[in-house]
């Protein structure tokens, strides 16, 4: 791979890990919630669940959905469902002050297996593997996927640490809960394009 080739993969990765979706709304819903420090395996799970999704769907599962576009659709309604849930546990969170032992933050393995429906995240692992590694040979989706490795984990905790300093705003539990129920309606707003797709 050629330097102006990586530095435009380098572009890409930082641009698409660091704008709005459902990982970084998740993420700052979790930092401002529940902090920086318990949402660290959340973090993990996104960058290290993603960079695997890339390697996976780079030496062959991107065939899988070319030979059977009912794949498509089976993901489309896996992603809503998901979502669904996960905007209704944004919704109801509470406040770490109320005590209440059922909230809390995505595991790691929650959101490494979150990507696998994540309407963003497929979009960013297919364009990245046809832009960046069209031949599909091993070295160059592992380059693919190095990349995205070192850029995506700190761009998408930028938003948990957003979320923990908007802490100091939600000091009332009715703040908060505005907060939570604008979080999940942006999640849930961010289905518009598969829900709308063919």
């Amino acid at each position: 791979m050629t330097y102006e080739l990586l530095a435009a993969l380098a572009a890409f990765a930082f641009v698409s890990s660091i704008t709005p979706g459902p990982n970084n709304l998740m993420l700052l819903a979790s930092g401002a919630n529940f902090g920086l420090r318990r949402s660290v395996p959340h973090m993990l799970g996104i960058g290290i669940g993603f960079t695997v999704m890339i390697i996976l769907v780079g030496v062959g599962l991107i065939g899988v959905f070319d030979r059977f576009p009912v794949t498509h659709l089976i993901m489309r309604v896996l992603a809503v469902v998901y979502m669904g849930w996960l905007a209704w546990k944004i919704a109801t969170a509470a406040a770490p002050s109320e005590g209440r032992v059922d909230g809390k933050p995505l595991t790691f393995l929650q959101a490494a297996a979150f990507q696998w429906v994540n309407p963003k995240a497929w979009a960013m692992a297919l364009t990245a593997i046809t832009a960046y590694a069209p031949d599909r040979d091993f070295r160059s989706v592992l380059i693919v996927a190095l990349v995205f490795g070192i850029i995506n984990l700190p761009s998408v905790s930028s938003w948990t640490v957003l979320g923990q300093q908007m802490q100091r705003i939600l000091t009332n539990t009715m703040r908060l809960r505005v907060f939570n129920i604008t979080m999940a309606a942006l999640l849930l707003a961010s289905l518009y394009p598969i829900v709308l797709g063919g």
